[in-house]
C-alpha cells in the first residue's frame, strides 16, 4: 500500500511540474505577444504624423495616403494572430508605397520632419521584427512543450491550446526569394 501511494505521489508531483512548465511557457508567449502589441502601437502612433507630412507635399496622391490610413485602421482592429499578421503585412506594403512616393517629391525627401519620422518608423520596424522573432520562438517552445510526452496526454484537457505563429504573407516571402535586377 505504501509503495502504491509513493508511486501515485511521484506521478502527481511529475504532473504538477509539467503543468507548471506549460503555464510558464503560456505566460512567456502572452508576454511576447504583448511586446509585439506595444511596438505596433508605437508604429500606429507614428503613421498619422507621417501621412500629414506627406500630405503637405504630395497633394495629388490621395489614393496612396488613403491606403495607408485604411491599412492602419485594419491593423488596429485585427482580432487574432492570423488577422493581425495579414493586416500588418498590408500596412507594411502601404508604408512602402509612401516611401516610394517620396522619391517623386524631392522637397518631401529633404524634409527634416519626414526624414525623422522615416528614421523612427525604421527603428520601430526593427523592434517589431525582433519582437516577432521572440514571439515565434516562445510559440515554438510552448507548442513543443504541449506535444511532448507525457504532456500531450493532458495538455488540451487543461486548456493548453496550440498558438499560431506570426508569419510573413506568401507575397512578402515571394518578394524575398526573387533576385532583383541590378544594373549599372
Amino acid at each position: 500500500m505504501l509503495i502504491t501511494l509513493g508511486i501515485i505521489a511521484v506521478i502527481g508531483f511529475y504532473l504538477v511540474i509539467i503543468y507548471n512548465k506549460l503555464v510558464a511557457l503560456r505566460q512567456t508567449t502572452g508576454q511576447s505577444w504583448s511586446d509585439i502589441d506595444v511596438q505596433l502601437k508605437q508604429r500606429y502612433d507614428l503613421i498619422p504624423n507621417l501621412v500629414e507630412t506627406v500630405k503637405g507635399y504630395a497633394k495629388h496622391e490621395k489614393e496612396t495616403l488613403q491606403a495607408v490610413v485604411d491599412a492602419r485602421s485594419a491593423a488596429m482592429g485585427a482580432g487574432n494572430v492570423a488577422d493581425q499578421a495579414a493586416a500588418e503585412n498590408m500596412l507594411t506594403g502601404a508604408l512602402k508605397s509612401i516611401f516610394a512616393l517620396a522619391e517623386a517629391y524631392p522637397d518631401l525627401k529633404a524634409n527634416t520632419n519626414f526624414l525623422q519620422l522615416q528614421a523612427e518608423l525604421s527603428d520601430v520596424e526593427n523592434k517589431i521584427s525582433a519582437a516577432r522573432r521572440f514571439y515565434n520562438n516562445s510559440v515554438a517552445e510552448y507548442n513543443t512543450g504541449q506535444e511532448q510526452f507525457p504532456a500531450v496526454l493532458f495538455a488540451s484537457k487543461f486548456g493548453f491550446d496550440q498558438r499560431e505563429f506570426f508569419e510573413v504573407a506568401a507575397s512578402e516571402r515571394a518578394a524575398v526569394n526573387t533576385t532583383p535586377n541590378i544594373s549599372f
